[in-house]
């Protein structure tokens, strides 16, 4: 008997061995992730001294199942005996921060920092230091670069002593032979400035930091740029001029555009680091000549924060920077792209997106006489992404100038594009004018827009009218049934009279999409009799078209006025001497009946 329960408790570990061992990857896989269950089974006492080890020692796998099992181990604290015995989950995961595979090393770190929390004071002096050590110290430099990411965690909970040799291995880390290993301490930069104490950083730390800004590769230094957001938070104001600023120009300025695209990306955050001082002395020039920036990229980058940036200067300075450093090169930054033969839409986007958002910040004196002229440029851009960047954005302009003065300047350039003579210029108009005329109002819209509106619905073509009718159906979701039947309604009826065949059409058209939103009262009492009307037209496309918006609406409808109004129409147009004309009514009747 006592034969027999040694066996049992030997199963969920002999069928781990077995599957760990299969050559299906999958079934490894699965394996993995039910190591907590196997975990459980075994217990506490046996799962450290048999489990783990054994994982310990069979670390050889596809790097899915490696993955798999360093974000098991992470959790495994309560089942290996909590956190007087967590230490055992080191050696494992010591194994898998120093694999190949990036993915793999990065979770095992992160789960060493996991349960790093988890060990006493004396287990991470014991345990968990020695451990960063063997890695920062490695051979190979995969060790190196898993090392760079836990050196934070112990560092606020250990003696002087453990934390100067701490730093030590850091400094190493950081003057490393191989770039990756500098890149991964320059990564970790920031993360470890905030646990170290102010004379060591500035001491140790920006010192590193500085070398690392200046190294050789540039996947190095821009990584350098993130550590300065952290380190320029943490140091007392009256060390940044001297410490930091120097470094940050360089930065600003170096010649790979991939550093000075970082510098760009983080400006903001950069900027509330420093405060509003040096903001004004160092920052406002640089942010200036990263909207100049010969690349592309960085100018886009840097328009992207145009808008933040100037929302954080000082209010005492704020106009004045924006109209001296900021405005002239927005000016500068978009005509340069009109001037270059490759013109680059994501800077032009870019601008657009936050461009607008200068008319609060600037009122309306300023927003009249400097950015209403930009705002006309960018409404006429050939790229439909800078256009909706304008038009999206009118409402802010609107708050701040008021409806009349931006019905002077930008409504006519508006007006303008929607009678382009290109009809793709007009069909991107269409598109936003839905957009645009929830910015303006219902007012505003009825008395500047709607004819425009109505023209494109009689437009010579086909697209344009489709894009119109389609237009129509969204405006009457944004302003009500109530608002078609007095504006739209009418004009649609009317266009059931016109001479050309093409515009009965479009009455169809309006019919098929504006039924369902303008309701069945509507539809019923003023719809249905112009269609009925149309199904004698002269022209076959147009009775072909009666028979398509029947079968269409016909489900909005009662019974009653199926078979007395719908099918007697239908009835007729079936016997019609125009092929296409009975196959379409054959077809509407055959979905009415099986609609019934």
């Amino acid at each position: 008997m006592a034969a027999s329960d040694s066996d049992d408790s030997l199963y969920p570990i002999a069928v781990l061995i077995d599957e760990l061992r299969n050559e299906d990857v999958q079934l490894r896989l699965n394996s993995i992730k039910k190591l907590s269950t196997i975990a459980l089974a075994l217990g506490v006492e046996r799962t450290r001294s048999e489990l783990i080890p054994f994982l310990t020692d069979t670390i050889y796998d596809e790097d899915e199942v490696l993955l798999a099992l360093a974000e098991q181990l992470g959790n495994f604290t309560p089942l290996v005996g909590g956190q007087e015995h967590v230490h055992c989950l080191l050696p494992p995961l010591e194994s898998l921060a120093t694999v190949e595979e990036t993915v793999v090393r990065d979770k095992a770190v992160e789960s060493l920092r996991k349960i790093a929390a988890d060990h006493s004071t004396a287990d991470l002096e014991a345990h968990f230091v020695p451990l960063v050590k063997r890695l920062a110290s490695g051979d190979w430099f995969t060790s190196r670069t898993s090392a760079c990411g836990l050196f934070s965690v112990p560092y606020p909970r250990v003696s002087s002593q453990v934390k100067a040799e701490l730093r030590t291995h850091f400094r190493n880390l950081c003057g490393d032979d191989t770039p990756m290993v500098r890149r991964a301490a320059a990564g970790k930069m920031g993360e470890f400035a905030k646990v170290l104490e102010l004379e060591y950083l500035k001491s140790d730390l920006i010192p590193l930091w500085t070398n690392l800004a200046s190294d050789e590769q540039d996947s190095v230094r821009l990584l350098a740029v993130e550590a300065c957001v952290s380190i320029a938070s943490i140091l007392p104001r009256e060390d940044l001029e001297s410490l930091v600023m120097p470094t940050l120009k360089n930065a600003a300025e170096d010649k790979s555009w991939r550093v000075r695209y970082m510098v760009a990306d983080k400006f903001t955050e950069l900027q509330v680091a420093v405060g509003p001082e040096i903001t004004k002395s160092d920052l406002a020039p640089a942010f200036q000549g990263l909207l100049k920036d010969c690349e592309a990229e960085v100018r886009a980058a840097a328009a992207n924060k145009v808008k933040e940036f100037c929302e954080n200067l000082p209010a005492d300075v704020r106009e004045t920077t924006i109209m001296t450093n900021i405005l002239p090169c927005v000016k500068w930054s978009f005509f340069l792209q009109e001037l270059v033969t490759d013109a680059n839409q994501h800077v032009k986007s870019a601008l657009a997106s936050v461009i607008m958002g200068l008319s609060p910040i600037l009122g309306k004196d300023n927003t009249v006489e400097h950015l209403l002229p930009l705002f006309l440029i960018m409404l006429k851009d050939e790229c439909p992404e800078v256009r909706l960047n304008i038009i999206s954005n009118l409402d802010c302009v609107n708050r701040v100038i008021g409806i009349t003065q931006l019905s002077q300047s930008l409504l006519p350039a508006i007006v303008e594009l929607a009678e382009d003579t290109k009809w793709r210029v007009r069909l991107a108009i269409i598109e936003y004018m839905p957009l645009l005329a929830g910015q303006l109002g219902q007012d505003f819209f009825d008395e500047k827009l709607n004819n425009l509106c109505m023209a494109w619905l009689v437009d010579h073509v086909y697209a344009i009218r489709e894009a119109a009718t389609n237009n129509l159906k969204k405006l009457v979701e944004k302003f009500g049934s109530e608002w078609a039947t007095s504006k739209i309604v009418p004009k649609v009826v009317a266009m059931a009279q016109d001479p050309n065949y093409l515009h009965r059409m479009t009455t169809l058209f309006c019919v098929n999409v504006l039924a369902e939103v303008c309701g069945v009262e509507v539809t019923v009492s003023v719809f249905l009799p112009v269609v009925l009307k149309l199904a004698s037209d002269a022209v076959p496309n147009v009775r072909f078209n009666v028979a398509k918006t029947l079968q269409k609406i016909g489900g909005l409808f009662d019974a009653e006025t199926v078979n007395s109004q719908l099918k007697p129409c239908l009835d007729k147009l079936k016997t019609d001497q125009d092929f296409d004309v009975k196959y379409y009514a054959s077809e509407a009747i055959l979905v009415l009946t099986e609609a019934a």
